[in-house]
Formats: C-alpha cells, structure tokens, sequence
C-alpha cells in the first residue's frame, strides 16, 4: 500500500471513511453563520403566524364588494403589531398596513390606491374576491413540516427561516479545529529581506485561507525547517487539531522528514501518493480521530489537493451533507492528457448557450501561483495519450 497511487475518487472515499462528524452543540443564532447543523428543524408555529395584509388599504368582506361601486363605512385601522380593536361587520371595512393582521370578518383587501375615502366612508370601484392581497397563515411554514434539513451550512437565508421560527439558538456540529505547518529550510515569512535561495512562504497563507472558507477554525499555523526532531514537535503539536496539514517535506528526499514525523506519532499511513497532476506526491493518515494530510509544497498542488481532499474532509467533519462541487463545462481549447494520472488544469468559466464553458488558464505549473488568480474551477482532464479536443464536454470542481 505504501507506493500504491490511488485515483482521485479513490482517495477521497478512503479520507471520507475516516471523516465521522463532530460532536454538536446549541450554538447562539447570531453565531450560527456558516455552522452545520446536527439534527432537523421542524416548524413548531405556522410562519406567517396569522392572516395578514400583502398591501397598504382596507380589510373588507369581498361579499359586499360584489356589484361596485361599493361604499362601505370605516370603522377601524390594523397596524403591523397593533391589531384592529374590533372585528368587521356587513358594509364595513377597516384601514389596513402591509404586514398587519387581517381582522375577524375580513376575507380580501382592497388596495389604498384602489379605493377614495371621504367622510368616514371608503368607495370601492372595483368587485374583489375572496382572498385579495391575504397572506395566510402557514402559508411560507406549516406546523410540523420540517424547515431546514440536519447537514445543511447556515447562510443569510438559513438564519432569516431559523429567526421567523423564533429559534434563538440551534444544534450545530463543531466547526473542524485546523493546524497547519509549512516545512522548508528556504521559506521566509514576507516582509523578511530575501536571501540566497530563500522564497517566500506562500501555503502559510492559502492553505489556512482556503481552510476557513470551507467552514474551519484554524487553531495554528508553524513553520519548520529540514529537521527531524524539529519536524517531530511541529507535528506533535498539530495533532492537537482535528486535522493536522503539513505542507511541503512529504516526498522521499533525503531532507523529507514529514511521513517519519507522523508515524513516530503513531499516525496511520492510509495512502501515499495520487494519480494526480498536479499534487502526485500527496500523504494521508489519521490517528484515531484525527486526520492527516501532507499536502505537496509546491503552492499550486498544495491548493489543488486542499480543494478535492481536504475540503470534503472537512465538510464531513462539519457534519455537511456530500457536496463535490463539481459540474461540467465545454472546453475552449484542446488539452493534452498525462499518461496515468488525471490532470487539474485551472480554469475561467464563462456561461454560453451551450452551458458552462472552460477556458485553461495560462502556465499550469504546479509552481505558477498566479495560475490561480481568476481561476473559477479545475477542469478534471482524464488520464491517457493525446489530447481533449476544444469542444469536448468534461468534469470540473468549482472553487
């Protein structure tokens, strides 16, 4: 198993058999954005609560607006949070805000610019029916009926249905806690002044961004040099987190020390290596219930590999239903294959007629960071000889 090269999906069943979600707790509404949550949310109270008006103008039987023009006597206003005093009786009609309560005896309203008021009295010159302009009641959520599925991250919209139910807190998974190490004798923090094969460290910055925006915490991030003992701490530190990522050191150099770093601490190998241009040289392990992953140094297939390994891992820890963000476009141009291995070209995606279309961005080595800027998505071109003509419809991972 140790040089056996999985396949992408391969991989990720394997990452995602050892992803169990994370315990859960009440989390307070107004810090549940981007929280997974942990079990069902069943409406209790119909939303809307209560009948009320779509529009500004009166609350009247649409009986006694039956053959108009229609005078009718006013004899009350509803407003939104202040309900009419009284009920409406034959050939009466009461004032009415959008939003408030429809009153007893009132089956339509009529709108204010529909209508002509003078004297106590309001003049309808047009029939109305049954129901005119009337929210119902339940109309948006029935009692009983479920609201929001477990296993799906809040958003804006999420939290407005949680508030109309009048949930002040809900049961969400723990957001995954991250740590992260770059290891590399030549990486330097930016802002030090650059030195004799130094570069800058870049995955300290995108590997701990990208694992935010799947819904993480990132608890730490370090940086090590080509040392053994030291590589040994860095990790022994990181597998505090749910999920230890160590960038860079994994491959089989004489100054690669990351995969011996894990199993002195008694990490499980679960595979080494992908079929995968870029991020071949990729490493995943867990220790109980903590996972692993050396991700490649190079800053293109650190992010490559982040992004279809250790982003559904995190999901999963997050309790989030499966979402493998992928869809399928029609190429641009025609794109050579690698001989065994499934390529990650990334990709500008324009709509046309035909549906999504994918265009490579320029310069695809696993070292060319600005390939990724104003990338939307990688085009997963299929191992083999030759080429993908441009036309040619194929899977891509939106990022």
């Amino acid at each position: 198993m140790a040089d056996e090269r999985l396949d992408l999906d391969q991989a990720i069943s394997r990452v995602l058999a050892h992803a169990e979600p994370l315990e859960s707790r009440p989390v307070p509404l107004r810090k549940a954005l981007g929280c997974t949550l942990a079990e069902d949310v069943v409406a209790e109270l119909p939303v809307q609560p209560f009948d009320n008006s779509a529009m500004d103008g009166f609350a009247i039987r649409a009986a006694d607006a039956a053959t108009p023009p229609t005078r009718l006597q006013v004899v009350g206003e509803s407003r939104a949070g202040h309900p009419a005093e009284r009920g409406l009786g034959p050939g009466e009609a009461i004032a009415i805000s959008t939003g408030a309560m429809l009153p007893a005896g009132a089956d339509a309203v009529v709108r204010a610019e529909r209508t002509s008021r003078r004297n106590g009295e309001v003049t309808i010159a047009a029939a109305a029916r049954s129901g005119q302009d009337v929210r119902r009641a339940g109309e948006d959520l029935a009692p009983g009926e479920i609201a929001i599925e477990r296993g799906t991250t809040l958003g804006p919209a999420e939290l407005g249905v949680l508030a109309s139910l009048g949930l002040a807190e809900v049961r969400c998974h723990h957001r995954p806690r991250v740590a992260v190490v770059t290891s590399g004798d030549e990486l330097l923090e930016p802002g030090e002044p650059m030195r004799p094969g130094g570069i800058y460290d870049t995955n300290s910055h995108t590997i701990p961004a990208l694992a935010e925006r799947a819904g993480a915490r990132v608890i730490s991030v370090d940086r090590v040099g080509d040392d053994p003992e030291a590589t040994r701490d860095a990790i022994g530190a990181a597998l505090r987190a749910d999920v230890a990522i160590v960038c860079g050191g994994v491959s089989v150099g004489e100054h690669d020390h990351v995969k011996e770093g894990f199993a002195w601490h008694d990490v499980r190998q679960v595979f080494w290596r992908l079929a995968l241009k870029p991020g071949g040289p990729a490493w995943f392990g867990a220790r109980k219930r903590t996972l692993a992953f050396g991700l490649p140094g190079n800053p293109v297939s650190a992010m490559v590999v982040f992004q279809l390994l250790v982003r559904p891992a995190l999901r999963a820890l997050a309790g989030a239903r499966a979402n493998p963000a992928r869809a399928v476009a029609v190429l641009e141009e025609p794109c050579e294959r690698a001989a065994g291995r499934l390529s990650a070209l990334r990709c500008e995606l324009t709509l046309g007629e035909e549906g999504w279309r994918a265009k490579p961005r320029p310069r695809q080595g696993s070292h060319v960071l600005s390939s990724m800027l104003g990338a939307d998505a990688l085009a997963l071109i299929p191992a083999g000889e030759g080429a993908v003509a441009a036309g040619e419809r194929v899977e891509v991972e939106l990022l």
